[in-house]
């Protein structure tokens, strides 16, 4: 049910996204996120296409990780960062970032192959249904996105949705 890819750039590094549906402690689990006690990124589904998405936050992540050169304080909060189209890091937890009541959560965790056991923690963990990862884009809310990243109507004609999320994310640093 959940995802794992290995990172081309860093092949000894895993990126694994687990989808949550019915979720009962989105409050404990944020707040464990913000005391450090949870390794992982955890995003609100309805702002996602795509799990390519996420991947792409996450991979750009652990560059800008190995390198130094986050602009936030660790490598979670850089993978919901990297989801936003703005540079503003208090707006992209607000918009990708899960709230006290969010019944979605996806999880993102970044781990070697000796830590797959992060996986089945980090699952008993979250007091809600598993979901297939495959089906995130049956919660996402398209009209929000669309909005948050200004897909006009014209894009839509030429692209993807995905195409246009994946290229203002990729661009953000340089416009």
């Amino acid at each position: 049910m959940h995802v794992s890819q290995t990172l081309e750039l860093y092949p000894e590094l895993n990126v694994t996204q687990i989808l949550f549906k019915d979720v009962q402690n989105a409050a404990e689990l944020r707040q464990n996120a913000v005391d450090g006690k949870i390794k992982g990124a955890l995003i609100k589904p309805t702002m996602l296409v795509s799990p390519f998405q996420v991947l792409v936050a996450a991979n750009k992540a652990v560059h800008l990780h190995k390198r130094n050169q986050m602009k936030t304080r660790g490598l979670f909060s850089e993978i919901i960062f990297n989801l936003s189209p703005t540079n503003n890091i208090s707006e992209a937890f607000k918009r990708f970032g899960i709230s006290d009541g969010d019944g979605t959560v996806l999880v993102v965790l970044v781990h070697t192959k000796e830590e797959s056991h992060l996986v089945s923690d980090m699952v008993t963990k979250v007091d809600g249904v598993q979901i297939p990862v495959e089906d995130i884009s049956s919660l996402s809310d398209l009209e929000k996105i669309k909005k948050l990243y200004k897909i006009n109507p014209e894009e839509d004609k030429c692209g993807t949705l995905l195409d246009a999320v994946v290229c203002r994310m990729a661009t953000k640093d340089i416009m």
